[in-house]
This record gives C-alpha cells, sequence and structure tokens, in this order.
C-alpha cells in the first residue's frame, strides 16, 4: 500500500506490521508461509507433470485434485485403459493451463504419458538400436508404430519391396531398426527394411559359403522380367536366364514362371565377389542335340509342327528344344514361292526330310519338298518330244511365251516357233496371257528345268507344198493389210501365210509413208514378184499391176538388183527405200 496514502488517512504503517505479525505469528511463521507459497508457484508451472489423484467420474470426465486451490477435469477418452480409472487412484497429468473459464486447472493425461514415455525411451534406446511396437495407423508417408510413445515407420523403409497396401500391417507387431531420434522434436524414425536387408545378408553370406556349381537347389520366384527370373534361394537371388529355362523355344519368361512358384534350379554360375548366381532349369534334364544324329539321321522323314515363319523359311519343332529349319527353296520343287506362308502357317503339322545336322550350333536343315518325287525326274518320260500338250499361258515376254504345262512346270513357246510363215513380232500376235491353248513338246532338258514348245508344229509346214504348188510369180492375188511399218506393208494371204508389199513397190511415184497409199484393214490386188521357199518369203507389188509384158517372170531393172539385195537383208522388210524391182 502507497504510504501517503496512510499519511492521508494518519494510518500508522508500523501499527499495521504489528497487527499482522501478531496475526500470523510472528517472523517464524511469515517465512514458513512465504516458502510454502513459493513452493506452490513453482510446482504449478504450465507444462509440468503432476501428481494427482483421481476423486470422481463426471459424465465423460475424470475430476483430478493436483493439490491446488482448484481441481482440473481430463476426458475419459485419454485413458488407453478404462480399468486405470480407480477413485483415489494417483495419475500423472501435463498442466496445460492454470485457470480455464471455468475456474478449472486444464490437465491432459495423454501428454503426460508421451512425455514420461518419451523420456524412457530415450533413456533405453539410441540410434541403431532394435525395438518392437505395435502399428497402430497409417499417416502420410507411411506408418505409426506404438512403443510407449508413437514412432515413424516411412513406407520406403516397410519391406525390401515396395508393399502394395501398408494398411495391411495395422495391428501387427513389428520389429524395426532405429534410424533417427531427434530429441528437439520429440520424432523417432525406424526402418524394418534395414533389419530384412541384414537378415538377409546374413543368409546371403551363409549361402554362398555353401553352394556350389552343378548343385540343385528350391527357390521361389521373386521377379519377372522380359529376360529371365529372379529366383530367391533363401537370402540370395539368382537370375534364371530365359535362354536357360527350356530346352524349346519361350517368347517370355512368364510362360514357365510366376511370381511366387516354388521351383528347382541347378546352379550354372557362381560370382562371389558381386553375389551373383546363375541358374538353370532345362539343365535338370540332358540336351535333346546330344544324341541327335541317332535320333534324326540324315535321309530320315519325320514329322513337325511349324512353330515361326521368316521370309526366309519356316521353323519346325521335332521335339521340345529340337526345331529345323526348312528354307523357302525346300519347299516345293515346282511352285514359285514368295513367301513361306503361301506354302505353310504356324501350327501346321509337316512331314520333312532331315537335309543337314550342325550339331555344334545346333542347327538342322529340312525339306518338305524331299518327302516327294521331283517332277524334273521324269520330265523326260512324261513329255517326250512330240507330246501335245494343253496349258494356260502365264506370262508374255519378247521372245516368246510361258506356257503353264502343269502345276509348277512351264514350257516355252518361242516367238519363232509360233507361226510357220507369218512375220511375228510379239507373242501377244498370236496368244494372250490366260489363253488355253495346245501345242507340242519340242525338246525337254532335265537338267536346266526346261520345256520348248511349238505352236506352229501343230499343222504341216506350208512352205513345204502348199506354198510353192498354190502361188508362182506374176500371180495377181488378194490380201488384207495387217500391219504397217516405215518400209511397207504385211498382206495376208490365207491360212497365215503373209507377203511384203515393200515401199518402192506401192507406186511408180516416191512414197516416203505407206500409210499415204493403203490403210491396215484394207484388202489389196497384188502380183508377186519374189517367192523365196529357203528364207520363207514372198515379194509383192501393187504398181506392177498394169504390168502386161512381164506376167509370169520378172523383169530386170536397173533397180531390181538394190530391192532384192534390200528384201534379203530385212527378211522381207527394209526400213530403206529401195528402186522398184520388176516382176
Amino acid at each position: 500500500m502507497d504510504r501517503d496514502i496512510l499519511k492521508e488517512y494518519n494510518v500508522n504503517l508500523a501499527d499495521i506490521e504489528r497487527e499482522v505479525e501478531e496475526i500470523v505469528g510472528g517472523e517464524d511463521t511469515k517465512r514458513k508461509m512465504e516458502s510454502t507459497y513459493y513452493d506452490s508457484i513453482q510446482n504449478f508451472e504450465v507444462g509440468s507433470v503432476l501428481s494427482g489423484r483421481i476423486l470422481s467420474a463426471l459424465g465423460d470426465n475424470i475430476v483430478i485434485d493436483c493439490g491446488y486451490k482448484s481441481e482440473g477435469m481430463i476426458p475419459k477418452s485419454e485413458f488407453d485403459d478404462p480399468s486405470e480409472i480407480k477413485i483415489g487412484e494417483n495419475v500423472e497429468v501435463l498442466l496445460e493451463a492454470v485457470e480455464d473459464d471455468s475456474g478449472l486447472i486444464k490437465l491432459s493425461k495423454r501428454k503426460a504419458d508421451r512425455i514420461r514415455g518419451w523420456e524412457r525411451v530415450i533413456s533405453k534406446y539410441k540410434e541403431g538400436d532394435i525395438i518392437t511396437g505395435r502399428v497402430t495407423r497409417k499417416i502420410k508417408g507411411g506408418l505409426l508404430v506404438d512403443m510407449g510413445v508413437p514412432i515413424f515407420l516411412p513406407a520406403s523403409q516397410i519391406d525390401v519391396k515396395p508393399p502394395g497396401d501398408i494398411s495391411q500391417y495395422i495391428g501387427q507387431e513389428v520389429t524395426c531398426r532405429i534410424l533417427k531420434i531427434d530429441e528437439a522434436r520429440q520424432n523417432i524414425v525406424v526402418s524394418r527394411r534395414k533389419l530384412i536387408e541384414e537378415e538377409r545378408d546374413k543368409k546371403k553370406q551363409g549361402l554362398l559359403a555353401e553352394i556350389a556349381i552343378g548343385q540343385v537347389r528350391k527357390g521361389v520366384v521373386k521377379n519377372i522380367a522380359d529376360f529371365g527370373a529372379f529366383i530367391d534361394l533363401g537370402g540370395l537371388d539368382g537370375l534364371l536366364h530365359i535362354t536357360d529355362m527350356s530346352w524349346g523355344r519361350i517368347s517370355h519368361p512368364s510362360e514357365m514362371l510366376a511370381i511366387d512358384d516354388e521351383v528347382e534350379v541347378k546352379i550354372l554360375d557362381i560370382d562371389k565377389e558381386k553375389g551373383k548366381v546363375a541358374l538353370g532349369l532345362k539343365q535338370k534334364s540332358e540336351n535333346p542335340w546330344l544324341h541327335i544324329e541317332e535320333k534324326y539321321p540324315v535321309g530320315s522323314r519325320v514329322k513337325g509342327q511349324v512353330v515361326n515363319i521368316m521370309s526366309y523359311g519356316a521353323f519346325v519343332k521335332l521335339e521340345t528344344g529340337i526345331e529345323g529349319l526348312v528354307h523357302i527353296s525346300e519347299m516345293s520343287w515346282t511352285r514359285r514361292i514368295n513367301h513361306p506362308t503361301e506354302m505353310v502357317a504356324i501350327g501346321d503339322m509337316v512331314e520333312v526330310v532331315v537335309l543337314k545336322i550342325d550339331k555344334e550350333k545346333e542347327e538342322i536343315s529340312l525339306s518338305m519338298k524331299q518327302t516327294e518325287v521331283n517332277p524334273w525326274t521324269v520330265i523326260e518320260e512324261k513329255y517326250p518330244p512330240g507330246t501335245k500338250i494343253k496349258g494356260r499361258v502365264r506370262n508374255l515376254t519378247n521372245y516368246g511365251a510361258f506356257i503353264e504345262i502343269e502345276e509348277g512346270v512351264d514350257g516355252l513357246l518361242h516367238i519363232s516357233d509360233m507361226s510357220w510363215a507369218k512375220k511375228v513380232g510379239h507373242p501377244s500376235e498370236i496368244v494372250k496371257k490366260g489363253d488355253k491353248i495346245e501345242a507340242v513338246v519340242l525338246s525337254v532338258d532335265r537338267e536346266k528345268k526346261r520345256v520348248a514348245l511349238g505352236l506352229k508344229q501343230l499343222s504341216d509346214d506350208p512352205w513345204t507344198r502348199e506354198i510353192p504348188e498354190k502361188f508362182k510369180v506374176g500371180d495377181i492375188v488378194t490380201g488384207k493389210v495387217t500391219k504397217l511399218t516405215n518400209f511397207g506393208a504385211f498382206l495376208e494371204l490365207g491360212k497365215g501365210i503373209e507377203g511384203l508389199l515393200h515401199i518402192s513397190e506401192l507406186s511408180s511415184e516416191k512414197v516416203t509413208n505407206p500409210a499415204d497409199i493403203v490403210n491396215i484393214g484394207d484388202e489389196l490386188e497384188v502380183r508377186i514378184i519374189r517367192i523365196e521357199p529357203e528364207a520363207r518369203k514372198i515379194g509383192l507389188s501393187l504398181k506392177k499391176l498394169s504390168d502386161t509384158e512381164g506376167k509370169g517372170t520378172v523383169t530386170s531393172t536397173s533397180n531390181s538388183a538394190s530391192s532384192q539385195q534390200l528384201f534379203n537383208e530385212t527378211g522381207g522388210a527394209t526400213e530403206k527405200n529401195s528402186g522398184a524391182a520388176n516382176g
């Protein structure tokens, strides 16, 4: 109290102090009260852990007496075990506030438990120690594990391989290694994966010390890739490569194995420094190529299934692990094959002949056509010269037409064997692609696989009798223009017999283009001025029709020798103009 105010009211301070001392019992009592007061203040600092006594239960709350002038309350939910709530029992609580709006002190049992639990953990464990706790719930990034205080188990540290749904661990007890303790934040991070890896490493070292090449071991498929499968041998993963899975053909390891399958494998190779082991599955059985020559001798006939087709041939499986190639050239004696799919499809069963075996390269050459008789070996007996055949025009070239005698066997009808008397410039003048015609076999070459055919040979040569008897030099005949060239016009005189009306014989005047005088299809009366049986040529003239003096003979002129020479040089035709020839 302010001394000036006391003077104003005539109050003696000394008298007041004396009266107070009498009331409280003197100086000693005063010091005791002050000590008790200050101790009370220190014990009730916010954030301190107090010992309290359970007084009663009030609804969902528990009333706690901590020795303060007012009680405090905590929710029943803060007691993990309801059996702990007993009237008169002591509990530890955290003082969160001295008085709240209701005049009660604010307490928390759960926070006090956490502090005491943290203190126990800090005093008992350090980084690297192993602890066991129960997973309570899933949080962002991992799991909470209860070991008196909640500790964090990251999802990446749960197992050696990423788990699918980490909530499956809730309620389970897990053993982990402490990775980090953050005392300031009261945070502990643990790893279950670390312990698993350490245990696997111990097993791995033990396994590496006892396994040997050639041993057969049981394992579990842990992972599958395009190139093979990883097998857990019990702490050590070995690689089972796709090429060591089967003696036969497989496209992907999943055709033979699935994750978690238990398999028995053979140790092929060990690299103890790198901790790598190569495994084999097919090596548990004998290599089928060991006795291949005895089982499939060259020349033997066998049946197999087409398992793969390439542009150059088809692969045929004779048994598991044994495949041979039928080259495209060994598929047919006669058919012209552009791609093997024209002959076979995957899955087809075919009969083949073994042609060649390369045991070291594990290759077998097979043939489909060798199972049949080569038609060219009997072609001479089947189609001797003089045989009449019927066939289809398969193709045309500048020099002739190819006639299909039977499937895969063609004969050549040369342009020179199409007509006795007609000059053929291109095979299309006589036949068309797709026509069915009759021809005669002229010759057979089995080695070169050639058959020569003739069309004109189906009838007699008109030059041997018909033409010499029917046509004479000087005769006037009627012919139809069938073709124009720059050196004249060809006329058909009947039954394929042609004569050449040379440009020099079209008119007494000089002619530079035969089309100026005649047209294809015109029927003309002409005089025969020349017949040459050996050269098979008939020379015609249009300008000598009025020449009656030389009827029956050819009158020589100064230009006749020149015309004859051009006629001979061109085979009855020439691109050069010549002088007039008299007949």
